[in-house]
């Protein structure tokens, strides 16, 4: 028996965005529409691939295997457009990057972005976790790390490294220090990123290299959490010297016997390194570190 292309698109729709409705809104296509190439392929081989109840659709162990084949052939399609739209010089199409800090890749998006305008980017934003996960489930062309990874499966372009900083608020005892040292941070309060932050995770590394203890005072997500919870003086933050950026309601403070580097690396998945859109994007990138 052979398989239908729409039903396998419906499918593939559903389970990457975890929703009939939301992948009928991708597709341009009805609820409906989607509900019923679905169960038509259901139906046709005597399987179920979701369980659905009133709130969500949920993968059966069949279904996860089936996305693991759609991804492959619905990047292989993407391929195919590409090298026949080659002509084109990138006038058209989308590129998603996963970042979990924008500003170290912005200049090079504007610069992307002022060649081909007719290029959709869109950035989405998450810790380095978050957007490894979007990668390897082509959910994103592109990623932006927060630590080095060793996976064969990813081709990557080391962007930076830069020292970590702690930052108070201006009205903060240290504020008028020119510096700290862990020890300074032993039992002191606190701003800890989210589970899964390369800066949480180096930070807790160093201190317990150290012999030193942390005291969270409260946990945000994000960077921009994180500041404002340091501004309005619930602790202490810690960020990358790269990201600490402008802002007068805040001091950075370098630590001065903190020894290890936070790195940025760009990164794609092999299997993609040669569409074109990816290929020009990562050959900009490399220009700009030249």
């Amino acid at each position: 028996m052979s398989v239908s292309h729409a039903q396998l698109k419906a499918f593939h729709a559903v389970a990457v965005h975890g929703s009939f409705t939301r992948a009928a809104e991708r597709l341009y296509l009805t609820q409906p529409a989607i509900s019923d190439q679905v169960r038509k392929l259901e139906e046709r081989f005597g399987v179920l691939l979701f369980h659905r109840n009133k709130r969500s659709v949920r993968l059966t162990d069949l279904g996860e295997r089936l996305l693991a084949i759609t991804q492959r052939l619905f990047v292989v399609e993407a391929e195919a457009q590409e090298l026949l739209q080659e002509s084109q010089a990138l006038q058209t199409g989308s590129l998603i990057l996963a970042v979990d800090a924008p500003v170290h890749v912005l200049p090079q998006i504007a610069r992307f972005c002022e060649r081909y305008p007719g290029i959709s980017v869109k950035i989405e934003t998450g810790n380095t976790d978050e957007s490894l996960f979007r990668l390897f489930n082509y959910q994103a062309d592109l990623a932006l790390l927060g630590r080095d990874v060793s996976d064969e499966r990813l081709l990557c372009v080391p962007l930076r490294n830069d020292p970590m900083v702690a930052f108070v608020s201006r009205h903060h005892p240290w504020a008028e220090r020119e510096s700290i040292c862990l020890a300074d941070l032993d039992d002191t309060p606190l701003v800890l990123r989210e589970h899964g932050s390369v800066t949480r995770q180096t930070l807790e590394e160093e201190m317990a290299r150290a012999g030193f203890r942390i005291r969270p005072a409260i946990q945000v997500e994000g960077r921009e959490a994180a500041r404002e919870a340091v501004v309005v003086g619930i602790g202490v933050g810690v960020v990358s010297a790269a990201e600490f950026g402008a802002d007068s309601r805040v001091c950075a403070l370098p630590i001065t016997d903190c020894t290890r580097r936070l790195t940025e690396t760009l990164v794609c998945l092999r299997e993609q390194s040669s569409r074109r859109v990816v290929a020009t994007f990562l050959e900009m990138v490399r220009e700009s570190l030249v």
